[in-house]
């Protein structure tokens, strides 16, 4: 649960437990100083997620994703890895390329699948539509990665007067919008649907 100046309460049972020591009549009057004192008042974590989302606009990354992605023939692809941020890198080995997600290897048919894979894998989207079209996966995988990195670098102008702990969950919050806008938008088929002409010859 938030508390009225928008934190958790396990936030100011920590407060009141381990800092304060105080009676229960005086907590929130205390808490409250404490709070101010530490940086860790303002906006919450979902008004700045809110403001990385409106600033980037039509590079928001799930944006990205429904009208780059999902408006052409596709692919679904799943990953067997966790709804969370996951730590994904790309490993060249004498079989080819592999996505390596914290223990788990998922090969890869090319370089440019891997790095396209690699962004979801990170935000921890276990299912997403891949281009079926090889041609075009490089540059979407370009504009999701700067889409990626420039949420980052929102996140962390807005975050700065944070403590750690505070930083952790506005980063958190912001994964999991992006997570769960992907999903909404789905993944598709498992293959593309072809329109067969039904035309007879006469």
């Amino acid at each position: 649960m938030i508390s009225e100046f928008g934190f958790r309460n396990s936030d100011l049972f920590f407060f009141k437990h381990r800092v304060l020591g105080k009676k229960n009549k005086t907590i929130k009057k205390e808490c409250r100083y404490v709070i101010l004192g530490n940086g860790l008042t303002g906006r919450t974590a979902m008004e700045i997620v809110s403001e990385i989302k409106e600033k980037l606009g039509e590079e928001w990354l799930p944006v990205i994703y429904k009208e780059k992605v999902r408006t052409q023939r596709t692919r679904s692809h799943r990953l067997e890895i966790a709804k969370r941020e996951n730590r994904a890198i790309i490993q060249h080995t004498l079989l080819g390329v592999e996505l390596k997600v914290g223990n788990k290897r998922f090969s890869c048919p090319d370089l440019s699948t891997a790095r396209y894979l690699q962004i979801f894998a990170r935000i921890g989207c276990p299912e997403v539509a891949v281009p079926y079209d090889i041609t075009k996966i490089s540059t979407l995988a370009d504009q999701l990665e700067s889409s990626w990195q420039k949420s980052l670098l929102l996140l962390e102008e807005g975050s700065k007067d944070k403590t750690p702990p505070v930083r952790g969950r506005m980063r958190s919050a912001l994964l999991k919008e992006i997570r769960e806008e992907v999903d909404l938008i789905g993944a598709g088929s498992l293959m593309p649907e072809f329109k067969q002409s039904t035309k007879q010859r006469r």
